[in-house]
């Protein structure tokens, strides 16, 4: 019997080691907005939930993201790429915590932490662009490793 059981749980490992793709999580679907994303970083997948798709369109909205840290954050950075029809249309990188300042309070997390956030968020956008078109984005820490990595999908048929 547990002979059985360990091969199960092996043969689980194994395929889930396999893997290189984690399944398309929806964040939101409304009326005139889908938003879905996938981690493109084939050993972390997280979590992200948002309230209500409508509060997007707003400058403040209330999210939900958790992730387990595989790698420390001491300088963290992030890169946008905003791509429509297969070609790159807007690109964007910010740095996020250095050794001079931080702009989230999860700077300094160490491999292994448990990150998470829930509250508002700001993007600084006055709207979303319409259209479907996807939204590339990777967080690396100072070493130049992915800490974690994301492929939104977003259609929005809004009319504002």
């Amino acid at each position: 019997m547990k002979t059985s059981n360990i091969l199960l749980l092996i043969s689980v490992l194994l395929y889930i080691n396999a893997s290189t793709q984690w399944p398309t999580h929806t964040v939101c679907k409304e009326d005139n907005l889908e938003i879905y994303y996938k981690s493109c970083d084939p050993q972390q997948d997280f979590s992200l939930s948002i309230d209500r798709c409508s509060d997007i369109a707003t400058h403040t909205f209330n999210i939900k993201a958790a992730m387990v840290l595989k790698h420390s954050i001491k300088e963290l950075y992030i890169k946008l790429a905003m791509i429509i029809n297969g070609k790159t249309v807007l690109t964007y990188s910010e740095t996020l915590c250095g050794p001079d300042h931080s702009k989230l309070i999860f700077c300094g997390k160490k491999k292994g932490e448990r990150l998470s956030y829930e509250g508002p968020v700001t993007l600084g956008i006055k709207e979303i662009p319409q259209g479907d078109y996807t939204l590339l984005a990777k967080l690396t820490n100072e070493d130049h490793v992915t800490v974690a990595c994301a492929d939104f999908t977003v259609k929005n048929y809004l009319d504002y």
